[in-house]
């Protein structure tokens, strides 16, 4: 078995076992100490697959800034101890994820795989392009076969193809920022 297989093993293994902890733990605190190793847990996936960029912004922002913010408000809260009590809108709390999980693999069985990856090959070479060379460094001769070699890097994919995740990302700062600030100010 090579290196990277048992890592990986090691990281899945960690991984689902601490998303097992934080649905069955009732104590909340511990409960958010395991959200955050399950954050490590995929920026270490985001390592393997080179995208090392991905795993730092993992770190930054979720182990970082939301997993902060989580344990910040769990601080502030009483009886962390007992969890939550059963309530009324357990069953609406049970049934949604079920309706999500249902139209997941709905979506998952019902999609034609086979169109998406013609499409996902144009842009896999958009991002090799740009994870492999800088635009400015590649022969002008050799510019006219590279696809996406008009751009002028990371930037532009930001920018053009990869415009919805980025924007996502900084919406959630922004929530984690509004978040900080309306737990610590005064009341």
């Amino acid at each position: 078995m090579a290196f990277q297989e048992v890592i990986f093993w090691v990281l899945a293994v960690s991984s689902v076992a601490a998303a097992l902890g934080v649905v069955l733990l009732r104590d909340i605190f511990r409960a958010a100490l395991l959200l955050v190793v399950v954050f490590l847990a995929v920026a270490g996936f985001f390592v393997m697959m080179n995208a090392e960029f991905l795993a730092v912004v993992q770190v930054l922002i979720y182990a970082g800034a939301i997993a902060i913010l989580i344990i910040f408000a769990i601080m502030l809260t009483r009886e962390v101890q007992q969890g939550n009590l059963p309530n009324r809108l357990q069953p609406a709390a049970v049934l949604f994820p079920v309706l999500l999980l249902a139209a997941l693999v709905f979506v998952a069985v019902d999609t034609d795989w086979n169109l998406l990856q013609d499409q996902s090959r144009e842009l896999q070479d958009n991002v090799e392009v740009v994870q492999t060379h800088t635009i400015g460094g590649i022969p002008d001769e050799m510019r006219g076969d590279i696809p996406g070699s008009d751009r002028s890097g990371l930037g532009e994919l930001l920018i053009n193809d990869f415009v919805l995740p980025f924007e996502i990302a900084s919406m959630l700062l922004l929530a984690a920022i509004i978040g900080a600030l309306v737990l610590v100010r005064e009341r």
